[in-house]
């Protein structure tokens, strides 16, 4: 490994997507890592690497691919090297990192809950039967669906400000979007309301960031063990695990909540018909270390009582 490194000179490379709220994820670790290890932000280079997902805009997810659309690129860059860490959005993350790679640095996990955005309504409830609205999210189109079948849902692709744009444009009468990615843009004021968990549970890991680097650099593990967040790991530990054993994807509508309370956890768990006309949730409660092996075994329940077909394609 480089002697004194990071440095102005021997920088360490954080790549990152492009769009705004990408940028300021990177920026965030960059400051956390500057003050941790009281050196300056200069010995950090942020790196924006273009992504599958952030240039195919014109089909849903469910056409061209899955959650590793928005990391391949990244994830190839870190192997050849051109990168030493790349941070991400969790809840686009694959439960399976490439071969050499390692992801087990969270910061501190943002607002959860999903953002009601509109400039006419204040809540979905407000919304007369027939509305637009735009989402590309699987999993909010079918909780949408569940519980507003009478609402029209609409593809709206891209990233914060493209959508509001769409919205602007009258594509949609309202929109739905994480409350952590506004409040990290500092568009808070945005949200006409948020949606508590037990009405809209959220994407797994929504609001975590985390860093993924090569296995092998130990000199990179130990920096970023200056910034790891215990508590979101131990969240997103029984959430992952709870994804893979369904094997989850953007072509499946899943959601899921890990809370700490005290010296346990609670979990809510999710998986709803492609077209929003069945639900089935379960919440469970359990010691923190006990996590990853409730969220497994709360998938294994959830999908005897789903059935054999439950997952397939419905619009």
């Amino acid at each position: 490994m480089k002697n004194n490194f990071p440095s102005p000179t021997s920088p360490l490379r954080i790549g990152t997507r492009g769009s705004p709220l990408a940028l300021a994820q990177a920026y965030e670790t960059r400051r956390r890592l500057s003050e941790a290890l009281e050196i300056s932000e200069d010995a950090f280079e942020i790196i924006v690497i273009s992504t599958s997902g952030d240039r195919i805009l014109d089909r849903p997810l469910k056409e061209v691919g899955g959650k590793g659309l928005f990391t391949k690129e990244i994830e190839q860059d870190m192997l050849d090297k051109k990168i030493d860490i790349a941070v991400h959005s969790m809840k686009d993350m694959p439960v399976e990192q490439p071969k050499g790679l390692t992801l087990g640095c969270y910061l501190p996990r943002e607002d959860v809950r999903d953002a009601f955005v509109s400039s006419e309504f204040k809540n979905v409830s407000d919304l007369p039967s027939g509305s637009k609205v735009g989402t590309s999210s699987l999993r909010r189109k079918a909780q949408l669906k569940f519980f507003r079948p009478d609402l029209d849902v609409v593809e709206f692709r891209g990233n914060v400000q493209t959508r509001l744009k769409k919205l602007e444009d009258g594509v949609a009468t309202c929109t739905f979007l994480a409350m952590a990615g506004l409040n990290r843009l500092g568009l808070e004021n945005v949200a006409q309301s948020a949606i508590e968990p037990d009405e809209m549970l959220p994407a797994i890991a929504q609001g975590a960031i985390g860093i993924e680097w090569r296995e092998e650099d130990k000199q990179i593990t130990d920096i970023l063990q200056k910034i790891h967040h215990t508590e979101t790991e131990q969240r997103l530990n029984v959430e992952r695990a709870f994804l893979a054993e369904l094997d989850g994807s953007c072509q499946t509508p899943i959601a899921g909540l890990a809370v700490i309370e005290g010296s346990s956890l609670k979990f809510t768990g999710q998986v709803l018909r492609t077209d929003g006309s069945e639900s089935i949730s379960e919440t469970a409660h359990c010691n923190i270390e006990d996590g990853p092996d409730l969220g497994r075994e709360m998938a294994r329940n959830i999908l005897a009582k789903a059935g054999p077909n439950f997952f397939d394609w419905k619009d």
